[in-house]
């Protein structure tokens, strides 16, 4: 479960407390409730504030962005705070492009004649369409409701998702871009989005997958992610080394399944340009950020055992990330975003 932020009477920042502790205060008359959402007490007492340094993680996602706040304490890295922040992005996307035929279908009524306009607006440098702008807002609107509730003291940050150059080439960029403990886990990563994280033969599920040359090395194929695709065991066993035109026999599903191959993953380019973003967005407010890759994080997830999540992936941020405590029972804090002013009275 979430700790619960905590002011003094003067509101200064003190370490989150448990949720146990803070109902004591307020059974006791000790605090009262400053804020509920993010859940903040007020105690009404002097305290001498001994705060411990805690970081401010972010796991951006298309849909859903993983927040979590983590304490670096004496006894090792421990999750204090996290929840999911669902994006509207999509919904906007959709409402701009209702907008626009509404407005098209005007024009066309009531204009007889209307010259082409185009090249005529200019965009400024980092411009981002306003669904994915949406996603950066949400986080740094959440980031400032944090700094006023906990004392964060510096910032880490998934930037990178996938990193292309170790995909797209990776025979031109030497032995050491190769090698490390890092090894497939970008391209591993990659390709369960790439390909629905399913077996690109026999469709199934929630099995463990293996990476699989589409066309065998020993006839000539290479470790380029175009070449390259997702498994279960016993369909990695049965085709072995056979051309994929001889193991699928199904003209339809071959005629799909070379076409996906080829295909860059659709949201890649996009979900990298906002993580960037984010980044700069979180820069902004004056604390130390590092930047860190979705290999890493899915690396230190895997080490310690945890089930996939996005606040678990926030949590596993960074180089603290590769050992941070997380209680089974730990509950985030599922936001949604919404339209401004949605919640106003019509």
């Amino acid at each position: 479960m979430n700790k619960v932020f905590v002011l003094d009477d003067r509101k200064m920042l003190l370490m989150p407390c448990d949720p146990a502790r803070a109902r004591r205060l307020l059974s006791n008359r000790k605090a009262a409730v400053y804020r509920r959402v993010p859940f903040t007490i007020i105690v009404n007492y002097e305290v001498q504030a001994n705060n411990q340094q805690i970081e401010f993680k972010v796991d951006p996602g298309s849909k859903t962005t993983g927040i979590a706040l983590v304490g670096n304490f004496k006894h090792g890295n421990e999750l204090l705070w996290a929840a999911n922040l669902t994006h509207r992005g999509q919904s906007i996307k959709d409402a701009l492009q209702s907008r626009r035929s509404l407005r098209s279908g005007r024009r066309a009524r009531k204009t007889r004649y209307r010259p082409a306009r185009f090249l005529n607006r200019i965009r400024a440098d980092g411009w981002l369409p306003p669904s994915l702008k949406s996603r950066v807002d949400n986080v740094a609107s959440w980031l400032k409701k944090l700094c006023l509730r906990s004392p964060i003291s510096e910032c880490h940050v998934e930037t990178v998702r996938f990193d292309m150059q170790k995909m797209v080439n990776p025979e031109i960029s030497g032995v050491e871009h190769q090698r490390g403990e890092l090894l497939g886990y970008e391209v591993r990563e990659y390709l369960l989005e790439k390909w629905g994280r399913k077996c690109a033969y026999c469709d199934k599920k929630d099995v463990p997958f293996e990476i699989e040359h589409i066309n065998p090395k020993s006839l000539g194929g290479s470790d380029r992610v175009s070449n390259l695709t997702i498994a279960c065991h016993s369909c990695n066993q049965k085709k072995n080394n056979l051309p994929v035109e001889q193991f699928v026999k199904d003209k339809n599903k071959l005629t799909k399944l070379l076409a996906n191959a080829k295909a860059p993953l659709k949201d890649a380019a996009a979900v990298n340009s906002t993580r960037y973003a984010i980044g700069e967005a979180i820069k902004s407010f004056g604390f130390p950020t590092r930047f860190w890759t979705g290999g890493r994080t899915k690396f230190n997830r895997s080490n310690q055992n945890y089930h996939k999540d996005h606040f678990i992936d926030a949590a596993c941020v960074g180089e603290t990330g590769a050992n941070v405590l997380i209680q089974d029972n730990h509950k985030p804090l599922q936001i949604k975003a919404k339209r401004y002013a949605s919640n106003r009275p019509h």
